[in-house]
């Protein structure tokens, strides 16, 4: 897995990697949004409402439509960088996916996103926080 991007640690995404689908992990919901390289923007799919092994069939069916190059997922840090219990959860979360589907995994610092996605009066924050998050991390690629 790659490293949270941020100004000190360059993320380096290979070029052939070029659509992705990104998750906002959340205990009880996970949004989801897919976007690509080419375009720079992403669009949210939804939100997953199930838990354990339901949610990665919901996942696998998603990924078996979208066929992406790389998962992208937010990894929560509290607003001065530190890590909590969230973040830990993500972190496994991204692990779980590499393991099960066999795709690189890119962490972005999620800080804000449900924030952002809950003042743009978004019906469902979670997938629109997912495709901010993916967004973000479209943007880090240059």
């Amino acid at each position: 897995m790659s490293a949270v991007p941020s100004s000190t640690k360059p993320l380096i995404v290979p070029a052939s990697l070029s659509t992705f689908i990104a998750f906002d992990f959340g205990e009880k919901r996970t949004g989801v949004a897919v976007g690509n390289r080419s375009f720079g923007t992403a669009q949210p799919q939804g939100s997953i409402h199930a838990l354990g092994d339901a949610r990665f069939l919901h996942i696998a069916k998603q990924i078996q439509e979208w066929q992406p190059d790389a998962i992208v997922i937010g990894v929560p840090y509290h607003p001065d960088g530190a890590a909590h219990e969230n973040t830990a959860r993500a972190k496994k979360f991204g692990r779980q996916l590499h393991g099960r589907f066999h795709l690189p995994v890119f962490e972005v610092d999620e800080r804000y996103s449900t924030t952002e996605a809950i003042a743009s009066g978004a019906k469902d924050a979670d997938a629109v926080s997912a495709c901010i998050i993916l967004e973000q991390f479209l943007r880090s690629l240059g």
